[in-house]
Formats: structure tokens, sequence, C-alpha cells
């Protein structure tokens, strides 16, 4: 249950724990049988991770990368519904969190959830901070052998980030991030764009 859940990680202070123990504890809960419920995950990902994700001032130290790794291995829906979200919205510079975003999107995440971040970014309004997520996230299009079905944007996601992007021109006048991003879209995706 939800505020069992809650209770038990409160009492056990999982928020504050010291991070070579999170990934102890992020081991053993891949270890579980049956999986956690995503309600069940996603209380986890944010009593785990939320807090410490959004105090970084500096690059995570290597227990929280795998810490984080570990958990996005198997709950990596729940971890960007709650996690990833809250990372987006937060507003001001956020340079680690972003960095941490595009990391993970790099090397951790599915297809399917590098999708859905994506589509997390277009539901915000683009700034500067989330220019280099949305970046990654092409940059996952194109690395290694010619792309599977899965990785390749859907038509609908694909049609909003050009009209976002269209629409954004004016704001990003001067940007060099902007003018990387819409750069690496009309090379990717050259025989769509019109």
């Amino acid at each position: 249950c939800c505020p069992q859940l809650e209770g038990l990680c409160s009492f056990l202070k999982l928020s504050t724990c010291p991070e070579h123990l999170l990934v102890c504890f992020c081991s053993w809960l891949l270890a579980l049988t049956p999986d956690l419920s995503y309600t069940s995950a996603a209380i986890l990902a944010e009593q785990l991770f939320l807090r410490r994700v959004l105090s970084l001032t500096q690059p995570p130290s290597r227990h929280l990368m795998a810490a984080l790794a570990s958990f996005c291995s198997k709950y990596s829906q729940p971890f960007c519904r709650v996690l990833v979200a809250a990372v987006l919205r937060e507003p001001g510079e956020g340079a680690e969190q972003t960095k941490l975003v595009c990391e993970l999107v790099e090397e951790c995440l599915e297809p399917n959830c590098v999708r859905l971040v994506l589509s997390q970014v277009l539901e915000v309004p683009l700034s500067e901070k989330l220019l280099p997520v949305v970046q990654a996230v092409l940059g996952r299009q194109v690395r290694g052998p010619p792309l599977p079905p899965q990785e390749v944007l859907p038509p609908d996601l694909f049609d909003l980030l050009v009209l976002t992007l269209c629409r954004q021109a004016p704001v990003f006048a001067t940007s060099l991030n902007y003018a990387k991003l819409v750069t690496a879209v009309l090379t990717m995706y050259q025989s769509q764009v019109s």
C-alpha cells in the first residue's frame, strides 16, 4: 500500500541514506519477485532519488550513478514519470540535473523511455536548459548500426518536435544549442521535413 510504503521509506530514512547503501538497496530491489508495481516503483523513485537529484550542485557520485542506472534498468517508466518530469519542471539552470538526464538518456533508458522523455520535454515550455536533453534523444537515434524500428521517433512525436522548434525559433534566435538541434533534426530527418 502506498501510505505504508511511504512510511517505511521515511522510517528507514532512504532519502538521506549514504549513497553506497543506496546501491546495495537498489540491487536488493532488482532481485525481488514478483516485480514491484508501477505505483510502488514510482514511490521508491521519489523517495530514493528525487531530493538527491534536485539538490545536485556538482556531478553525481559514482555510487549515485550506479544506483540510478540499476533502478532504471528495471523500473524506467515510473522513474521517468517521477524524477525526469520533476527535473524538467524545475525552474532555473539546473546544469547538473540536465547533464544527469542527458546521461541517463544516452546510456541507461530503453527506447520507449527515451521517447517518453522527449514527450515530457515537449509538454513544458522549451528552454535553453532543455535543449541538450532533446539533443541527447536525437543522439540516441544516430548512434550505432541502422535503427531498429522501436528506436525511430513515431510520426506524431516527430511532428510535435518540429512544430515546437518552429514556434520557438524567435526565442532562440541567438542560441547555439538551438542551431545545433535544428541542424541535427534536418540532417537526421531530411526526407520528412518540408
